[in-house]
């Protein structure tokens, strides 16, 4: 609508007080501020409505007119109910930056004005959504030509100026053809989808990031399910604007546009059905102990599907995981299969199809994926940095960046009654090598699932050391041995704030040299030497017997 026909509606009551010839001028939105500096918050052809507070003197006129000119408004409106008639430094700034200058008399309410403007507004604007909607419906009905989330995200740009993208569970785009948002950003708007997701919060979920950006999520969902079978693995549209102000038709129109990207997200799964049945036919090889020569000539009949690009087979990891939900009453199987897909998904890679470089099948109640490496397996060098929001580096997923990568999204979907366990093997060359790599795998999720918390991880590197027993030995036993040698102390350091514990753990940690250790303390040796003493006196320990280091080393861990 343009700012003449604001001026046109006696209902709205306002005055022109400068700026005529200005007035062909095209509204957008509205905005309602008494903000210094409001320009933040501001995009382009809004009318601005204020009440004057920001205003302490006729210098403060200046900048703010300024900044409301370079944020490129259509228009400023000021009441009058609460400091009488419109200043006249005020009226002379919109002069010089040519900003159109209305009054709002007292008996009008800046609501009055706000939802006039937003309902015509919305209702100029709705045809062009479903036009957008239809035009991408056409476009879908062409088969994958037609371009998939991207192309109604770009006449969602084109047409209506909204920047959109479709993100996954884990925070991985999908689809955008703006600017990518940062990782921080997808993670933690992926984590604020699946919290709003598990407490059934209608859509769309606003969200307001560091920066003070605000988006708004809208979840990209099939079918009515159990949400705990799909908030792992939903994929959902993120727009960057408060769909809080706008109007019931354009809401509709917006899960329009999601219940298409949902068609989509069908389409892409279907077309995953080959390959997971391939990979189940593989892992039945591997586990039901089938010669590695019938192992690999099941890989090779599955080549391209399971072994991607020209060649001889690639290096391979296997990863296991299991989720688990309090009651039982969802199936773990398909969860995790659906989750890994989109968790072990190339990084760098953004679009539907980078989930299909691995193949996952699923067996009662856990997934287990193959994910091919791109060439020999290697570490980083020394200084080599990891990709910033990558679970793997130089080709190898590593269990610690698996986790960081998840943990933050995902412990909001989980919420307190979901747990997700994940085991990763080491890398293998050969189809020999697959039915070790499957054990080092389950075995691995064993170890990650006997840690507390939500989101667990370990790797193929933690089978050859003590933590692989230490989960294993039952909690009574755990609480008896710990009590025993470290209680005493814990007592004692109450008592007397004495740090005996912490003496402990350095002393072990520097491997029984006084030097390292008072120094590590910034103690002198001798103080040290008192309280090795009184722990040795507090528990009949000898700490220069390894059998005693050891205990006292295994309890620390157990605590």
């Amino acid at each position: 609508m343009r700012l003449r026909a604001l001026l046109e509606t006696e209902a709205l009551g306002l005055r022109l007080l400068g700026g005529e010839e200005e007035l062909d001028r095209t509204v957008r939105g509205v905005m309602t501020t008494d903000l210094r500096d409001p320009s933040r918050y501001l995009t382009g052809g809004e009318l601005v409505l204020t009440g004057l507070a920001w205003r302490r003197g006729p210098r403060d006129s200046e900048p703010f007119v300024r900044l409301l000119a370079g944020a490129g408004v259509a228009a400023l409106a000021a009441g009058e109910a609460e400091l009488g008639p419109i200043p006249e430094d005020l009226v002379a700034a919109c002069v010089r930056h040519r900003l159109p200058l209305f009054a709002v008399d007292e008996k009008v309410a800046f609501a009055t004005v706000t939802e006039y403007v937003v309902r015509q507004v919305s209702s100029g604007r709705a045809g062009d959504l479903a036009a957008v909607v239809d035009r991408h419906r056409r476009l879908m009905s062409s088969g994958p030509a037609g371009g998939g989330p991207d192309a109604v995200l770009g006449l969602l740009g084109s047409d209506l100026d909204l920047r959109a993208w479709v993100l996954s569970s884990v925070g991985r785009q999908i689809g955008g053809v703006d600017r990518p948002l940062p990782a921080q950003v997808r993670a933690e708007l992926a984590g604020a989808q699946q919290a709003a997701a598990r407490t059934a919060r209608p859509a769309p979920h606003r969200v307001a990031v560091q920066g003070g950006r605000v988006y708004s999520l809208f979840p990209v969902r099939a079918a009515d399910t159990d949400v705990r079978a799909t908030v792992l693995s939903d994929w959902f549209l993120a727009v960057e604007a408060d769909a809080g102000e706008w109007s019931a038709e354009r809401l509709d129109l917006l899960h329009g546009v999601t219940q298409l990207i949902a068609v989509e997200r069908e389409r892409r799964d279907a077309a995953r059905t080959v390959r997971r049945r391939l990979a189940a036919e593989v892992f039945e090889l591997v586990r039901g102990g089938a010669p590695p020569a019938e192992i690999g000539a099941r890989l090779r009949a599955a080549a391209p599907v399971l072994v991607p690009g020209a060649g001889g087979a690639p290096h391979w990891q296997i990863v296991v995981a299991r989720v688990d939900w309090a009651g039982g009453d969802v199936s773990s199987g398909p969860v995790a299969q659906a989750l890994l897909e989109e968790a072990l998904a190339d990084p760098a890679e953004s679009g539907p199809d980078a989930a299909d470089r691995i193949a996952v099948a699923h067996s009662d109640d856990k997934a287990m994926a193959l994910v091919p490496l791109p060439g020999p397996p290697r570490d980083p060098a020394p200084g080599e940095d990891t990709p910033e929001d990558s679970p793997g580096s130089t080709g190898v997923l590593h269990a610690d960046r698996l986790l960081e990568v998840l943990r933050g999204p995902l412990s909001r979907g989980l919420a307190e009654d979901g747990r997700l366990t994940i085991g990763v093997s080491a890398a293998v060359h050969s189809a020999e090598g697959l039915r070790g790599a499957l054990e080092e795998a389950r075995h691995a999720r064993r170890v990650a699932a006997a840690r507390p918390g939500r989101v667990c991880v370990a790797g193929h590197e933690e089978l050859a050391s003590h933590v692989l027993l230490l989960p294993f030995v039952p909690d009574d036993v755990r609480r008896a041995f710990t009590a025993r040698l470290l209680d005493p102390l814990r007592a004692y350091d109450r008592r007397h704030r004495a740090e005996l514990i912490p003496t402990l753990e350095a002393f072990l940690e520097c491997d029984g040299s006084w030097t390292r250790c008072a120094t590590r303390l910034h103690l002198h040796v001798n103080t040290l030497r008192y309280r090795i003493g009184r722990i040795e006196q507090l528990t009949g320990r000898d700490l220069s017997r390894l059998e005693d280091k050891l205990d006292f080393f295994l309890a620390l861990r157990m605590s």
